[in-house]
């Protein structure tokens, strides 16, 4: 017996939405959103193909094939698909990660049919010539000089290759100048065509569409590629170990700011704490009320950005502080750091922070969902990372659960063990930083930081 389509409404919304995915023979998974109300459409081709897939010679493919891709296929030219979303008042866009790319595109509802023609059309027919290649080799290496000369953007490399070293996601996505220079058409090609296969592909489609037109479409857009005994790939496992470096990881830069990351590593993106740790972020520093924003910025006036963020990637994930000071306020701005470190870790959050903060970060989730585009990114990404479905309502109530014990208990467990930090100023090595820096590395939020 011939495989069949199986699909499932995971999810109706009050407002009349419903979230309906199809697993089509062949591996291939179509999801979508359907909001009666939307005026618009959002179409995405996420691919499970990031830079943790590739070796030190094809270091920055994946990021490679993004621009690529956009330069032509078999059916249109690069100026083509260009001009048939702008005929319509579309975007056409593309981003890569360490682990996935992702090719989207927002139109009206009434374009929605074009977009998924458009988008399938980029990502399954393109046609790599040698000229295209020579063309975006010279536009990625100006991209990574662009980066190396914002600070911002080389501290966030700094600071992954101090916290995963050894690891995959260590690595900037972008690649290095030298894997830029010596990659070859021959090898891009090939790249492309082991890793880009409907498995390990999802659709999302947001807005004003109906899912079975959507199917309909993707179905006739993918036609033989579709090999009906392969199945979906399960979501990514571990692929390697970390081991966060001790001490700060210093780039020197005759800049007039200082810039730095610390922190710790935390789990993964399935790891149960996940939603403490984004609670105790926002608490530290998410926002304007914030411990870190209050003390740094509005108390001392010592930095203009202070925040603290977290990041999780399949097997490995992180807990960090950043700010952007004077040089010569680096000391008083890690001191201040360490802290608020030890309050929280010695005594956790107070009643009515908690409650601040679950009450934005729900009202955040529900805010960025407001448009289709977020609404796609939401469904795609779930579920070619994690191969399930979690509604809104099971993240709000997920976040609601988190109380100040479970908060106070993974305070004292990541913020009082040494840290990891990265450093781009002028600088010449670690010895030149503030001993209120280093001693806040060699031991965290540790209670001799308070006083």
């Amino acid at each position: 017996m011939a495989a069949r389509t199986r699909t499932s409404v995971l999810e109706r919304g009050v407002d009349g939405s419903v979230v309906t995915l199809s697993v089509i023979p062949g591996g291939l998974r179509v999801i979508t959103e359907s909001v009666p109300t939307a005026r618009s459409a959002s179409v995405g081709i996420w691919v499970g193909v990031g830079s943790v897939d590739e070796t030190t010679k094809l270091a920055g493919a994946s990021h490679y094939l993004e621009h690529l891709l956009f330069k032509g296929t078999s059916h249109r030219t690069g100026h083509e698909i260009a001009a048939a979303i702008d005929a319509v008042g579309g975007e056409l866009n593309a981003f890569t990660s360490h682990e996935y790319t992702c090719y989207y595109a927002h139109v009206l509802a009434s374009s929605a049919e074009l977009a998924v023609d458009i988008v399938c059309d980029v990502v399954l027919d393109a046609v790599i010539s040698s000229p295209d290649v020579d063309v975006e080799r010279q536009v990625i290496l100006e991209e990574i000089s662009m980066r190396d000369d914002d600070p911002e953007d080389t501290l966030g490399d700094a600071f992954a290759a101090a916290m995963f070293a050894g690891h995959p996601v260590a690595a900037p996505v972008i690649g290095s100048e030298q894997s830029i220079i010596d990659m070859t058409r021959t090898q891009i090609a090939g790249y492309y065509r082991r890793r880009y296969s409907p498995e390990k592909m999802v659709v999302s489609v947001a807005g004003g569409v109906d899912h079975a037109d959507v199917v309909k479409w993707v179905r006739r857009a993918f036609g033989s590629r579709l090999d009906p005994a392969r199945t979906a790939d399960l979501p990514r496992v571990g692929r390697g170990t970390a081991r966060a470096l001790s001490g700060a990881l210093v780039v020197e830069r005759d800049i007039e700011q200082a810039h730095l990351s610390i922190g710790v590593p935390s789990g993964g993106r399935n790891d149960p704490d996940r939603y403490a740790t984004s609670v105790l972020a926002a608490a530290l520093g998410g926002g304007m009320s914030s411990r870190l924003f209050r003390t740094i910025r509005e108390e001392h006036g010592l930095a203009y950005s202070c925040y603290a963020a977290t990041s999780g990637y399949a097997d490995v994930g992180s807990f960090s502080v950043y700010a952007g000071c004077q040089p010569e306020n680096l000391g008083t701005v890690s001191k201040l750091i360490g802290l608020e470190l030890a309050a929280v870790a010695e005594r956790g959050l107070e009643t009515a922070e908690l409650a601040r903060v679950h009450g934005q970060l729900a009202g955040g989730m529900i805010l960025g969902l407001e448009d289709t585009e977020s609404k796609m990114s939401r469904i795609g990404k779930n579920l070619l990372v994690r191969n399930e479905y979690r509604s809104v309502s099971d993240e709000l109530e997920a976040i609601a659960r988190v109380d100040a014990d479970q908060v106070s208990a993974l305070a004292a467990r990541l913020l009082t063990q040494p840290m990891t930090a990265a450093v781009v100023g002028p600088y010449a090595a670690e010895t030149d930083l503030p001993e209120q820096l280093t001693s806040l590395v060699q031991t965290g939020g540790q209670r001799r930081h308070v006083g």
